[in-house]
């Protein structure tokens, strides 16, 4: 009976193994149907689709989504690459019909270029105004040194000699 057990727990661990391992791979929500036969096209079209943003999930790239409009896009670049298109031609192709906003780490040209250097012109900006804020607090708390008349002297003698 030890060796039937044994044998059920060793199938056991292999089946939790059949199914973790691949649950813990990421998952790609391309199809076989959509890939490629040229190994370096598809590499490219992987390549591409990682760094395109699914319009629909907005999230995920459009190599993890499984939504429609994923496939679509994923078709499109494979299309654009079988045409001999560029990456660059077919990155340019897609933003000029989805815009800016479908990749994932938009460019840093253009009108992009303000919201790039936004952020740190006004964390600039604030530190500036800041500084200038504490000096300005510095300079007003600091007493100016004026000497007594002595009319003023001669009254605080008599108030010392009184206590």
């Amino acid at each position: 009976m030890k060796p039937l057990s044994y044998a059920l727990r060793c199938l056991a661990v292999i089946l939790c193994l059949g199914v973790a391992v691949p649950a813990a791979t990421p998952a790609f929500a391309v199809q076989p149907d959509e890939m490629l036969a040229d190994p370096a096209l598809e590499s490219r079209a992987r390549e591409l689709s990682r760094g395109l943003r699914c319009v629909v999930c907005q999230n995920e790239s459009i190599d993890e989504s499984n939504a429609d409009l994923a496939r679509e896009l994923r078709l499109v670049v494979r299309e654009r690459l079988v045409e001999g298109d560029t990456n660059e031609e077919v990155l340019d192709y897609l933003v000029q019909r989805y815009g800016q906003f479908v990749l994932m780490k938009p460019r840093t040209d253009g009108w992009n270029i303000i919201l790039w250097l936004s952020g740190p012109a006004l964390f600039l900006l604030a530190l500036g105004i800041g500084v200038s804020y504490v000096r300005s607090r510095s300079k007003a708390s600091t007493p100016t040194e004026t000497t007594l008349s002595d009319e003023e002297t001669a009254r605080l003698n008599e108030i010392l000699k009184e206590s």
